[in-house]
C-alpha cells in the first residue's frame, strides 16, 4: 500500500513539473517568438536598433541641411540692407544663448574616468554613482562665465536635464556613462583656475578621491547644438496695456 501511494505521489509531482515546464515553454515563445532561439532574437533585435539608429541618422542630417538652407537664405537676405542685417546677428546671438546653434572656439575639457579595479577594493564605484558632482563643476563653469557647455557631446542649456537611470545618467534623455567629458568655451584661463585652486571641485576630486581627472586648454573646441524642442505651454509673452 504505501509503495502504491509513493508512487503515486511520485506521478503528481511529475505532472505538476510537467505543467510547469509548459507554461514556462509557452511564456518563453511569446516572449522571443515561437520557433526562435535567445541567441536569434537578440540579432534581430540588434538588427532592428541599427535600422532605428541610420534612420535617425539619416533625418539628423536632413534637419541639419534644412537648418542650414534657412540660415543661407536668411543671410542673403539680410545682407540687403542695414536693418535686416541687424535683425539677423540679433536672430543669431539668441540662438546662442538658447543652445540652438553649432559652436567653436577656446575653453577646456574636463575628463572624469571611473577609478581602476584594482584600486576599488572589491566595491564598484563609478562617477554615475556622483552624478552630483557633474552638477558642482556645471555650477562652477556658468560662475566662470562660460559661454557653452557640452557633456558627452550633449549640449548643456537651461532647459537640460541631468537625471540618474540605473546604472548611467540620462542628459538631455540620452544614457551617458563613464568617462564623462565636460567641454566648455569662454577664457580658457579663468575656466581652469575656477576648478583647480586649492578647495575647489578639482582639488577635492584629485585630493578625496579614486577618479582618474584630466583637464586640458584648447584652442579649438567643438560643441554641438541642442537638438530637443522646447515649447511653451504656460508662458506668454506680457502684453502691455494701453494707458
Amino acid at each position: 500500500m504505501k509503495k502504491v501511494e509513493g508512487r503515486v505521489a511520485i506521478a503528481l509531482v511529475c505532472v505538476f513539473l510537467g505543467i510547469i515546464l509548459a507554461i514556462q515553454f509557452k511564456t518563453v515563445n511569446k516572449t522571443i517568438g515561437e520557433g526562435v532561439l535567445p541567441t536569434q532574437k537578440a540579432q534581430q533585435l540588434s538588427i532592428e536598433l541599427k535600422k532605428a539608429q541610420d534612420e535617425r541618422d539619416g533625418l539628423r542630417q536632413e534637419l541639419d541641411d534644412i537648418e542650414e538652407k534657412i540660415s543661407q537664405y536668411e543671410k542673403g537676405e539680410s545682407e540687403k540692407n542695414v536693418y535686416t542685417e541687424n535683425l539677423y546677428k540679433d536672430l543669431e546671438k539668441y540662438r546662442m544663448f538658447a543652445g540652438y546653434l553649432d559652436l567653436q572656439g577656446p575653453g577646456i575639457v574636463l575628463e572624469i574616468n571611473d577609478p581602476p579595479m584594482d584600486v576599488q577594493l572589491g566595491e564598484e564605484s563609478s562617477i554615475v554613482d556622483d552624478y552630483d558632482i557633474i552638477l558642482q563643476i556645471i555650477s562652477v563653469l556658468n560662475a566662470s562665465e562660460a559661454e557653452a557647455i557640452s557633456i558627452n557631446d550633449q549640449r548643456y542649456t537651461s532647459y537640460t536635464e541631468i537625471v540618474r537611470a540605473g546604472n548611467h545618467i540620462e542628459i538631455n534623455g540620452v544614457s551617458v556613462g563613464a568617462p564623462i567629458v565636460i567641454k566648455a568655451i569662454g577664457d580658457p584661463l579663468l575656466l581652469e583656475s575656477s576648478l583647480i585652486f586649492k578647495g575647489g571641485i578639482l582639488w577635492y576630486l584629485e585630493n578625496y578621491s579614486d577618479y582618474i581627472v584630466q583637464l586640458k586648454q584648447e584652442k579649438n573646441i567643438q560643441i554641438p547644438k541642442y537638438r530637443k524642442t522646447q515649447n511653451f505651454t504656460y508662458a506668454k509673452p506680457k502684453v502691455e496695456s494701453a494707458n
